[in-house]
């Protein structure tokens, strides 16, 4: 076993047995790995810690679920979503999706997708209205297909589908609007 597969079954030890340490080492371990996640789902940086932190409580509430034989990141992804697409239900009742890649490369061009930086990214999707994002970030970015969102979310498949198609299009909107300006 890894050297790194060790620690963590230390630390999953720990946080099973309560200890603050091991929780709070934990955290520290998956921070920047879980606010990555949530960050993608939250309108600010406050609702993805806000998000991550509940994502976190679960975790170690039901940090006993978890199967050893099992890799723990994958696990830890799948609460942070959940934590997310909670999130998301409390302040919202329908949800839509975007896929960024094709929407993007369908009207800039490839050099000026050299110029958008990470956070820009995250800027305007950010802008995108709530129910656009979360299903943009399932689809898009976690890789989940329109039947699995629609389940998800309580949501009919082609709702889902023609949910995308339309953040698809705002999101184009916002790109064109942000490379007018970076002129």
């Amino acid at each position: 076993m890894h050297p790194d597969n060790h620690h963590i079954a230390s630390l999953l030890i720990g946080c099973s047995q309560q200890k603050r340490e091991a929780q709070k080492n934990l955290y520290r371990e998956f921070h920047g790995y879980s606010m990555s996640i949530c960050l993608r789902y939250g309108e600010t940086r406050d609702d993805a810690v806000e998000i991550m932190n509940d994502g976190y409580l679960k975790v170690f509430k039901y940090i006993k679920t978890f199967d050893s034989n099992q890799p723990f990141k994958p696990w830890i992804r799948r609460i942070m979503i959940n934590s997310a697409l909670d999130h998301v239900k409390k302040y919202q009742q329908k949800l839509e999706q975007l896929e960024i890649e094709a929407g993007i490369r369908e009207i800039v061009k490839e050099s000026q997708l050299d110029t958008l930086n990470y956070e820009d990214l995250l800027d305007l999707i950010r802008k995108l209205p709530m129910a656009y994002r979360t299903v943009f970030n399932l689809y898009a970015i976690e890789g989940y297909k329109h039947e699995e969102i629609a389940e998800m979310l309580d949501i009919n498949v082609g709702t889902s589908k023609s949910n995308y198609h339309k953040a698809k299009k705002k999101l184009q909107d916002l790109l064109k609007i942000y490379f007018e300006v970076e002129k």
